[in-house]
Parts: structure tokens; C-alpha cells; sequence
């Protein structure tokens, strides 16, 4: 069960953003996220818990930044409902997308476990419902997904198999890659990680 944390900060000033204090850990139902998000000051931000199945769907989500919530699930492509900070206004909505993205790294991994892709397969697209801080806005996007690169690493707890994935923001034409271990974010734009007390889990 890794146990860590991320550092996240601004994709183009690299301005110091949060530390995502996470553990993770396959399980029944196929694989669970928690994470508790502070501000540079200390400060409490938010939370993110997500629920995988065996096929890398979202069974279970839940996101809390400021005083704002979502709560999400694959029903019908995605469908979340979003309560507002006074928490008398709940709205609800539904996309014929994939899955969910956000600023947390558990949403890459997610991606990647969906997708299942292998280092001869050509780019994948995949449609995300992408909450957006700090007011968890709802944002459907494009992505391209493709595994560019796979290296095995020897390490002390036996051997490391890091992935390399380009993922393409259709509508902008944007490129970026994400590095991952098993269950954990090695690199990716805006986000570092810090510490990491526990090898990463082989999600098969």
C-alpha cells in the first residue's frame, strides 16, 4: 500500500500550488485513492478519494476542495452531482464520457488503468468529465493516449517497470508526458513526487 506525497505546482511559473498526501492500494473491487490536499501554509485545501472496478472504471468518487463537493460514478457514461459551498444547491449532470480527470495524480493512473494500453498500440482517445479548481467545475475533454515507452528498472524490492505515456489535449493540440509505476505518478506536468515510503503496486 504506497503511502506519499506529490507536490503540485503551476504548469508554466511553476508556482507552488499543494502537497497531495496519498496512500493507495489494490483491493476487491480493484484499486482505491485517498489523498488530503494542504496549501503551502499548512492550510487544509481538500480531499480526493476514488474507487476503481476490476475494469478501471470509476466506481466511486469524491472530491472536496474549499467547501465545494463532488460525487461522482460510471452510470450512463459518468453522471456526478456537484453541492455548492452553502450546501443548499446540489446540481447534477451526466456525459457520455469515460471517466473523470482532475489536478490529482490519482486521475492519471486511473486514465492509464482504463486504457490498458501496450507499447505497440496506436494512440487512444478517450473522453474525461475534468473538474477544475479551485470550484470543481465540470470540463469535458479530448485526450489522446498512447504508451511510447516502457523500461524495467532493478531496485532493491525486485524489478521496476516505469511507463511512459504521451497524452495529446485534442482540442489545443497540447502535448505532455506522464511517467508511471504501478499506482504511482513518477512524473507528470505539475506534478513531483516528493515521498514515497512503499514500492508501488503492480496494477497487472
Amino acid at each position: 500500500m504506497p503511502r506519499g506525497r506529490y507536490a503540485l505546482h503551476d504548469q508554466h511559473d511553476h508556482t507552488p500550488l499543494a502537497d497531495e498526501h496519498f496512500q493507495c492500494a489494490p483491493g476487491p473491487s480493484g484499486w482505491r485513492y485517498v489523498s488530503q490536499l494542504t496549501a503551502p501554509d499548512g492550510d487544509h485545501l481538500g480531499s480526493v478519494d476514488l474507487t476503481l472496478d476490476a475494469l478501471g472504471r470509476p466506481l466511486r468518487l469524491e472530491l472536496h476542495a474549499g467547501s465545494w463537493q463532488v460525487r461522482g460514478a460510471a452510470l450512463d457514461g459518468v453522471t456526478w452531482v456537484r453541492t455548492d459551498p452553502t450546501g443548499t444547491h446540489a446540481t447534477e449532470g451526466n456525459v457520455r464520457a469515460h471517466a473523470f480527470t482532475g489536478s490529482s495524480p490519482a486521475f492519471l493512473v486511473a486514465t492509464a488503468r482504463l486504457l490498458r494500453l501496450t507499447p505497440s498500440a496506436a494512440a487512444t482517445r478517450v473522453r474525461l468529465v475534468a473538474f477544475t479548481d479551485p470550484v470543481l467545475a465540470p470540463r469535458t475533454v479530448d485526450q489522446s493516449w498512447a504508451l511510447v515507452d516502457r523500461e524495467t528498472h532493478t531496485t532493491d524490492n525486485g524489478p521496476l517497470i516505469v511507463d511512459a505515456y504521451q497524452v495529446t489535449t485534442l482540442d489545443t493540440g497540447e502535448q505532455h508526458t506522464v511517467h508511471l509505476a504501478g499506482d504511482v505518478v513518477l512524473s507528470a506536468p505539475g506534478v513531483e513526487l516528493e515521498d514515497l515510503d512503499s514500492p508501488p503496486s503492480d496494477l497487472g
